[in-house]
């Protein structure tokens, strides 16, 4: 497995494709492709927080992670390279959320920790309307960190 970089345009298109319950972030500060015999078998997408309360300019957000199926050890290496890639970049946090059935099992391996329990929630609101544009919204999701 080798950690590649990816131009938007080709990440967005392969998590669209392949990613289990979501369509690929609208923006992003950078991303990492994980190849195999020169396949893309994988990538993360990384931007600001999505929450305005925690973008405070040193904190990334992993927004997408991607793996194509029975690809071993693949999220945690493109969460590791995520973090490193922001530690040189000078941030000093870099978060991201899991539903809170999944298990959590490839950001622990990337030495990452739950940092809270989240509540789902709709964006839609009666002050600005938003477009449901997944049925996971609602579910809750855990956060977890890794400090850089």
């Amino acid at each position: 497995m080798n950690l590649v970089p990816m131009k938007q345009k080709e990440a967005k298109a392969f998590i669209n494709k392949h990613h289990r319950h979501h369509k690929a972030s609208v923006g992003d500060i950078f991303r990492i492709g994980l190849e195999i015999n020169n396949k893309i078998v994988g990538c993360v997408m990384v931007g600001r927080p999505v929450s305005r309360r925690l973008d405070d300019g040193l904190t990334l957000e992993v927004n997408r992670c991607c793996v194509l199926p029975d690809i071993k050890n693949a999220c945690s290496k493109l969460y590791g390279a995520a973090a490193r890639a922001g530690r040189a970049l000078g941030f000093k946090k870099i978060i991201t959320y899991t539903l809170q059935f999944e298990s959590g099992t490839s950001l622990r391996a990337a030495g990452w920790k739950p940092e809270a329990e989240i509540k789902g929630q709709l964006w839609n609101k009666p002050s600005r309307f938003r477009e449901q544009k997944s049925l996971f919204q609602e579910y809750n999701k855990i956060r977890w960190v890794k400090l850089l």
